[in-house]
C-alpha cells in the first residue's frame, strides 16, 4: 500500500488511468536491476527511482571521470575519481527514499552473473560493450528474466526488450539478442566513444526510453519491445521501429543450440 506521502510524490500517475493505483503498487513492488552507470545509466537510474520503482541495483566497476560530466548527468564535479555504482545508488536514494537501493562496485563476468541476477524482476542493460551485452543477455535467458536493452553510437542509438525465455502470443519462441545480432563485430571495427565521441544529450534520451520501457513492462500497458528494435537517429531527429524475430539458428534457443550454459563468456568480457 502506498503511504499518504507516497500518494502525494506519485499522484500524476495516479490520475493515469494506465497506471493508477494498481500500476503504482506494481512499481513499488518491483525490483530492477541496471547494469551500467553510465550515459544510458544515468537517466534510467533516476526515472526508475522518480517512478517509484520498490528495489534498485546498479551494476558497475568504474570510477568517475571528468570527460563522464559531459553525458553522465548523475554525478557532478565533486564525484570524479570515486565509484560510479556508490555515487549512483547516493543519488538514487536522494531523490526517492523510498526506494531500495544497492551498488555494486564490479563487472558482470561469467562466474557472477547468474547469481547476480537471480533477486530481480527485471534487468535493464546500459552497458558500453558488446561482449557485456551479449552475457547479460544470455544469462537473462538462463535465469529466465526479461531484459531491457539499449545501444548508442555518435548520433544514433537503439533499444528493445528481450523475453527470449516466454513464448509469443503465435506459440513460436520469442527472439533473442542472437536472433537480432548474431555475432558481435569483430573486436576494433567499432570504435569507442572515446576515440568516436558520442553527443551528449543523446544517452538521455536513450536512457530515458529506457525507464519508459521497464515502467511499461512493470505495470503492464501498451505495446512493449519484445520482437521490435527501436532505432532513433538524432542527426535527422528520425524514429524507426524494426521487427524481428526467432531465428531457428541461433545458438542459445534454436533447433540445435550450441550455448547451454555461460561458460562460452569465460573468458570474461
Amino acid at each position: 500500500m502506498l503511504t499518504t506521502e507516497e500518494i502525494e510524490r506519485y499522484a500524476r500517475h495516479l490520475v493515469l488511468r494506465d497506471i493508477g493505483g494498481a500500476g503504482q503498487n506494481k512499481l513499488k513492488a518491483a525490483r530492477v536491476l541496471v547494469i551500467g552507470a553510465g550515459g544510458l545509466g544515468a537517466p534510467l537510474l533516476l526515472y526508475l527511482a522518480a517512478a517509484g520503482v520498490g528495489e534498485i541495483g546498479v551494476v558497475d566497476n568504474d570510477m568517475i571521470s571528468l570527460s563522464n560530466l559531459q553525458r553522465q548527468v548523475i554525478f557532478t564535479t565533486a564525484d570524479i575519481g570515486k565509484p560510479k555504482a556508490e555515487v549512483a545508488a547516493r543519488a538514487v536514494a536522494a531523490l526517492n527514499p523510498h526506494v531500495k537501493v544497492t551498488g555494486y562496485i564490479e563487472r558482470m563476468v561469467a562466474d557472477n552473473a547468474l547469481g547476480r541476477l537471480e533477486h530481480w524482476d527485471c534487468i535493464a542493460d546500459g552497458s558500453d560493450n558488446f561482449a557485456t551485452r551479449y552475457l547479460v543477455s544470455d544469462a537473462c535467458y538462463f535465469a529466465r528474466k526479461p531484459l531491457v536493452t539499449a545501444a548508442v553510437g555518435t548520433f544514433d542509438g537503439s533499444l528493445t526488450t528481450i523475453r527470449a525465455h516466454e513464448r509469443g502470443a503465435g506459440g513460436a519462441p520469442n527472439p533473442t539478442y542472437r536472433c537480432l545480432f548474431p555475432a558481435p563485430p569483430p573486436a576494433g571495427s567499432i570504435p569507442a566513444c572515446s576515440e568516436a565521441g558520442i553527443l551528449g544529450a543523446l544517452p538521455g534520451v536513450i536512457g530515458s526510453m529506457m525507464a519508459l520501457e521497464v515502467i511499461r513492462e512493470i505495470v503492464g500497458f501498451g505495446r512493449g519491445l519484445v520482437g521490435r528494435l527501436l532505432m532513433v537517429d538524432v542527426r535527422d531527429m528520425r524514429f524507426e521501429t524494426l521487427d524481428y524475430a526467432w531465428d531457428d539458428n541461433n545458438p542459445l534457443t534454436g533447433r540445435t543450440p550450441t550455448i547451454h550454459d555461460l561458460t562460452v563468456h569465460a573468458s570474461g568480457p
